[in-house]
């Protein structure tokens, strides 16, 4: 099995500093914690992506990676029985000395043992029926009140520009609870893509619509390739020829399953060779990086008919330059007035927005603690735009799951979250905006991706509160951002095999440029088993008709955030960049200052 083991890291682009050790104690794992070749391969896949580690496993990182599994383990375990207490972590809690310290997870484990406490009087306040302030809530004796790392800064991106005010701890007197904040100047709303709408009809989409999709895909890009002018028009590659060839067509698997480099099959379209399947031989490449459900052009030749040989993929095309103007029809005002002439946009300020991603919980209670102390620093910071993407009431959360909780989810919604944010607007005036983006654990929201908006109508918020669909695309201050709450990031570092791709580092920025090149938010196919893809709906739901300015993915990932260049599609137009922001779920929040 030892074989296996390494045939399936070299498979993945890996290498070793020390085979024999590193695969005994692979193997070991793998009884231990009964994995499989892929799945052991999977779990240090991601463990070195968020530790930068490389793609040189080194037997001095294979205590850490042990101890990471043994967590994902005993989560599993806890999965499988409710209520079970693992007793030798009481033991752990009693050799440490420093345990008034440790943290609260702030992610949302399958299962986890309730604390048996009563909410207590000096915790996080309840927001039915009153106003919020700027009081420091969290100084309980919950975990998450006394954790150590509060307002930490992890990275910084163009740290000589001027930003915000710096992170630090809160510091408020009696007169800041009275004093109200300054004014946050108004920006300019608008929401460009919004779709599905509420209230629509899915999942009951055909084998009709998955077959339209994928292929309206794959033309798409043909025309693309073809109008850019560097490309001729693509044909059959399952004929035999001789000469070189160009063919556009979808990375597919053989079989199910992880993709693997012999065999890769390219599908092309109906209208260049009846949707046929043809073997893809990538031998002769010295840098790629594919993924099931990618749509690519390929040149090559086939001499037997049986097998494309690859000489060169192209991954990427030349974007056109599109103004909101060209799109007018098929956007939302959210502002009226002179707010939105064009002489305005031009003379307007800065836009400061803060972006953070739930679960707003931690795994032990429900008292939402993490977002009431977001709102404290947002309060702070006095950004334009606060953007919170779901999941807000999380069905995975295990008081959630056991249904010991007090509320409907609705109500849950309504109270603890729109509650805390009508209360927040009110205290920063008309002038600052919030936008929410649903997720499909959302337990009080529906089941399938793409998603519609939440219905949102606050009293009393004069139209600052707003929830676009999930993924959403909207403008604010002239600045683009599209956002998505499924971790596409996540599922493709999985099932995507490279070569030569460049360090730990830059495969993470691939993964977000694989997001942009590809023109759609989720170009996996097929879809991960626990995404509800509705392919009568992804059509014009998924499509990135243009490259954003600012693209916001949250993930399990490591935090990044990466400047993205693109060439468009003449040569006097100046490239185009996008800031693509991985923000990891239940960590701090990321703030954007656009000049």
């Amino acid at each position: 099995m030892e074989e296996e083991i390494k045939a399936e890291f070299v498979k993945n682009g890996f290498s070793f500093d020390n085979d024999e050790e590193i695969l005994q104690k692979c193997l070991a794992f793998c009884i231990q914690y009964q994995l499989s070749t892929s799945d052991l391969v999977s779990s240090w896949d991601v463990y070195s992506i968020n530790r930068g580690l490389g793609f040189t496993v080194q037997e001095s990182h294979m205590g850490a990676f042990l101890e990471e599994l043994m967590g994902q383990h005993k989560e599993k375990v806890r999965g499988k029985q409710p209520g079970l207490h693992l007793y030798y972590n009481d033991v752990e809690m009693l050799l440490n000395d420093d345990n008034d310290d440790m943290e609260a997870p702030l992610d949302t484990p399958t299962e986890k043992q309730a604390l048996s406490r009563d909410k207590p009087a000096d915790s996080t306040p309840d927001t039915n029926g009153c106003k919020f302030t700027l009081e420091e809530t969290l100084q309980s004796v919950t975990p998450f009140g006394t954790r150590v790392n509060k307002f930490v800064l992890h990275s910084t991106l163009n740290e000589n520009l001027s930003t915000m005010e710096s992170v630090g701890a809160p510091s408020y007197t009696d007169d800041d609870i009275i004093k109200r904040v300054q004014p946050t100047p108004k920006c300019s709303l608008v929401i460009i893509k919004s779709h599905p709408q509420p209230g629509c009809r899915f999942m009951y989409d055909r084998i009709e619509d998955k077959f339209n999709y994928l292929e309206d895909r794959i033309k798409k890009r043909s025309i693309a390739y073809v109008s850019s002018g560097h490309y001729e028009e693509p044909v059959d590659p399952s004929v035999a020829s001789q000469k070189c060839i160009f063919a556009v067509g979808m990375i597919c698997c053989d079989e199910e399953g992880h993709l693997k480099e012999k065999p890769v099959l390219l599908q092309s379209s109906v209208e260049h060779s009846g949707g046929q399947r043809v073997r893809l031989d990538l031998q002769k490449l010295n840098q790629f990086s594919i993924f099931p459900g990618q749509v690519v052009g390929v040149e090559g030749h086939n001499p037997s008919g049986h097998c494309l040989i690859a000489s060169k993929i192209i991954d990427s095309i030349h974007f056109p330059i599109t103004t909101t103007e060209e799109n007018s029809a098929k956007i939302q005002a959210l502002d009226v007035g002179p707010q939105l002439t064009t002489k305005a946009s031009r003379d307007m300020p800065h836009m400061s927005m803060i972006i953070a991603a739930g679960p707003f919980t931690t795994s032990d209670n429900l008292l939402f603690e993490p977002l009431t102390e977001l709102l404290s620093y947002s309060l702070r910071k006095q950004p334009h735009v606060l953007l919170l993407l779901g999941p807000f009431i999380d069905s995975e959360h295990p008081k959630l799951k056991k249904g010991i909780a007090t509320q409907t989810y609705d109500e849950m919604f309504r109270v603890e979250i729109l509650g805390r944010l009508q209360d927040y607007v009110e205290y920063m005036g008309p002038g600052v905006r919030v936008i929410l983006v649903p997720s499909p654990r959302d337990a009080h929201h529906d089941f399938v991706f793409p998603q519609p908006a939440f219905e949102v109508h606050p009293k009393d918020s004069k139209d600052q509160i707003h929830s676009i669909s999930n993924p959403g695309v909207f403008s604010a201050n002239e600045v683009k951002v599209a956002c998505c709450s499924v971790d596409i990031l996540k599922q493709l570092s999985s099932v995507e095999i490279s070569r030569n791709p460049g360090g730990s580092k830059q495969r993470l920025t691939n993964l977000g440029k694989h997001i942009l090149s590809q023109n759609s938010f989720y170009p996996l196919y097929p879809p991960a088993e626990e995404v509800p893809l509705d392919f009568s709906l992804a059509k014009e739901a998924l499509d990135i008709s243009s490259i954003p300015d600012v693209l916001v993915l949250p993930s399990d990932l490591a935090q990044f955030v990466k400047v993205i260049c693109f060439s468009c599609t003449t040569s006097f137009q100046e490239p185009l960049e996008c800031v693509v922001s991985c923000t990891q779920k239940y960590n701090t929040p990321s703030n954007l200052d656009l000049k």
